[in-house]
């Protein structure tokens, strides 16, 4: 069975989502992929690790970085699982570019390259926002591009952080990178 659980934020109204014992999901409402991992049918319901979850949360809205973490489930592709454990390593405060990412994947699976817009495309589709910080990549060209909740929520979580994000821009829409 899958519960969930409606969290507010200061930057608005967050569901979370559990198996019962580890988070599978954490998304702002109205952002793309809102949900996307959901069954049809689910229940709302307490549960600890929400508490742990909410506990976490609180924390990091206060501008504090958590010093734990609740218990995360991916059901997902191994190259997903792959993007999402290396968006766990960045620290807070910091970035980290697509091409980095793919840097780093490609060293792993021992070829030469990998594709920035595959890891785009996985970073995109990250179920649980926030926790692994989705947020904290950057285009290489410093664009503050590709957050599912929205470059306003991007930028705010950044600012949180205290990320140095001066040499940022956000690109007009339409324009290529």
């Amino acid at each position: 069975m899958t519960y969930t659980f409606k969290y507010q934020s200061p930057l608005g109204r967050i569901m979370l989502a559990s198996n019962g014992e580890a988070l599978t999901g954490l998304w702002f409402y109205g952002q793309k992929y809102f949900g996307d991992t959901l069954p049809e049918k689910y229940e709302e319901k307490e549960l600890s690790v929400f508490n742990e979850t909410k506990r976490w949360l609180d924390n990091y809205f206060q501008g504090k970085k958590p010093n734990f973490t609740p218990p995360l489930l991916f059901k997902t592709t191994p190259f997903r699982k792959m993007v999402w454990e290396i968006l766990k390593t960045i620290p807070y405060g910091h970035t980290m570019t697509y091409g980095e990412i793919s840097d780093i994947i490609a060293k792993q699976k021992g070829l030469t390259k990998m594709s920035a817009q595959a890891v785009g495309g996985a970073v995109g589709h990250n179920p649980i926002s926030i926790i692994v910080p989705c947020h904290r990549v950057v285009g290489s060209n410093g664009s503050l591009t590709g957050y599912a909740g929205g470059i306003d929520k991007k930028i705010k979580l950044l600012t949180l952080e205290k990320a140095d994000i001066s040499n940022f821009f956000v690109p007009k829409k339409g324009t290529a990178l």
